[in-house]
Parts: C-alpha cells; structure tokens; sequence
C-alpha cells in the first residue's frame, strides 16, 4: 500500500475470496481520513470469487475507488454481476 497525499493505491497478490476478504477491506480501513481517492491494482490477482465483489462495494462515501489491471477471470466476475445486478454499479465506471 502506497499513500501520497489524498491519493493511495493498493496491490492485492494472490486469489481474492473469503479468506483473504478480511485483510483487503482492513488495508482500505487503514488509510488516513485525508485519503479521498484509493486505486486498486487487480494485475496480480488471477482469481476472485464473490468476496471480490464485496470488496468492489465496499467503498466509502467520501472516497473514490478505482480498479485497474483485472486480468480475464476477475473481469468476467464482475462482467457478470454487472449483467446481473446493474443497480449495485459495478461497470466500467470505476473499472479502469
């Protein structure tokens, strides 16, 4: 986790699910009150079940988030949720 100014990143390693759910979402906790804008950087996560999804809505109100680098099976996952449940706002507008 990288923080500079009101802007932090976060690069997850390794699969997202359940298990590994509670440690993302306390890295986002985490961060300074001043932080307004998070990035995470999906490039080395090669699987995600559900709980990647519960990562995506977890996001505060007074903080940005962005995922970049979803590599094939994660981006089907939220493809699919997208198609799914499109209230819950998982597209391309926080997608990068």
């Amino acid at each position: 986790m990288t923080v500079d100014g009101t802007n932090a990143a976060i690069t997850p390693h390794g699969d997202i699910d359940f298990d590994t759910l509670p440690g993302l979402l306390n890295a986002a906790r985490a961060l300074p009150a001043t932080v307004t804008a998070v990035t995470w950087d999906m490039y080395d996560v090669p699987f995600m079940d559900v709980a990647g999804l519960h990562l995506l809505s977890s996001r505060r109100p007074h903080r940005t988030a962005r995922f970049v680098g979803l590599r094939p099976q994660p981006q089907r996952v939220v493809t699919l949720a997208t198609h799914l449940f499109p209230a819950a706002k998982w597209g391309q507008s926080s997608l990068g």
